[in-house]
């Protein structure tokens, strides 16, 4: 990105007190990294923004969450973004970071539902999994015969379980920098191994020795990395019917056509399952504001109040057409207060 000369410190930014200062003159463009899972959600209000807002249409790059973090905590100025798409709540660890590199007033923006889908192509044989089988198929070790853990033996999904079709295990999803797959640890691996009864017995015994089972994917191919791009993932299962692939619930829903969702606990992953929380893989997603940017980044602050108005985040809005699963009506009301007063998250509800 081009270096300015000079940076003006106005607005809500003068208010603070803070000043970003630098080689650089204010840009003229709304800088935003982060989620894949999000960035079609954000880039759908930029370009409304860059429609009817009276300034340029935001960037939005897609970053992963973690890597999106990075670039949003490593301080205040023009180089560094005004905002991060996260498909999970900032960790406080990360919050910390902003803190020691100036970042001191981040506005939480809480888009809307997700569900962690795991999804197959329609030419496949439609598969039901639990918790637990999808824990036993993609977890780098697992309870041998003596209840003690072994590299995971299992190559098709009937050495998991007689009842599962026997087909080779081959599952595509996230890398360590997505949110994606930090979700997919807790909401659906956690649980997972909780419902195997030694893997019950080892939390009990040993809690991070049970952590690190549940934190750690297989490495022999059943289980690939399939970088930051869902639409690569999507690709990959029309190609091969036997696959499957975790990704958010609306790049399941946008492929409907060809590819069918994977009940987990005998629940599907569909926009009221979600919704409701019935579904294990249910999440929030988030945007993260620097206050610090607000009357220096033009338009910034225009952003932030398009993203909560009723046209986008509303039940009919146009974000729920690219299969954002909505807050409910008091919830979002409450989100739009915060925006309002640009409220500044505290460390307090984070972990």
């Amino acid at each position: 990105m081009k270096l300015y000369r000079s940076l003006i410190a106005v607005g809500a930014v003068a208010a603070t007190g803070l000043a970003l200062t630098g080689a650089a003159e204010a840009r003229d463009q709304i800088r935003i990294v982060g989620s894949s899972t999000v960035y079609p959600f954000t880039t759908a209000v930029a370009e409304q923004l860059g429609k009817t807002g009276g300034v340029k249409t935001p960037v939005v790059e897609s970053t992963g969450t973690g890597g999106g973090m990075k670039l949003f905590c490593a301080g205040v100025g023009v180089d560094h973004p005004d905002a991060t798409n996260a498909s999970r709540r900032m960790k406080k660890s990360e919050f910390e970071q902003c803190q020691k590199n100036g970042v001191k007033d981040i506005v939480e923006l809480t888009v809307g539902f997700d569900g962690i889908s795991v999804a197959q192509s329609k030419a496949g044989a439609p598969l039901k999994l639990t918790l637990g089988q999808l824990f036993l198929a993609i977890a780098k070790e697992v309870p041998g015969a003596d209840g003690k853990l072994v590299a995971n033996p299992n190559k098709t999904w009937s050495d998991i379980d007689k009842s599962l079709p026997n087909v080779k295990i081959e599952v595509l999803g996230p890398p360590p920098t997505s949110g994606t797959r930090d979700a997919l640890h807790e909401l659906l691996l956690e649980p997972g191994a909780e419902q195997i009864p030694a893997m019950k017995e080892l939390k009990k015994a040993d809690a991070k020795a049970f952590e690190k089972a549940w934190k750690s994917l297989r490495e022999d191919g059943a289980y690939v990395e399939a970088g930051e791009n869902d639409n690569v993932i999507v690709q990959k299962l029309e190609a091969n019917k036997n696959a499957f692939g975790i990704f958010g619930f609306s790049f399941l829903e946008e492929n409907a056509a060809k590819l069918r969702g994977v009940p987990l606990n005998t629940v599907e992953p569909t926009y009221d399952n979600i919704a409701g929380g019935q579904y294990p893989g249910s999440r929030l997603l988030y945007v993260y504001l620097k206050k610090q940017h607000v009357g220096v980044i033009p338009g910034l602050d225009k952003f932030a109040a398009e993203y909560v108005s009723n046209k986008a985040i509303g039940e009919d809005g146009y974000l729920a057409k690219k299969g954002l699963v909505t807050l409910p009506k008091a919830k979002a009301d409450a989100v739009r207060k915060d925006i309002e007063t640009l409220k500044p998250l505290t460390a307090d509800p984070l972990s």
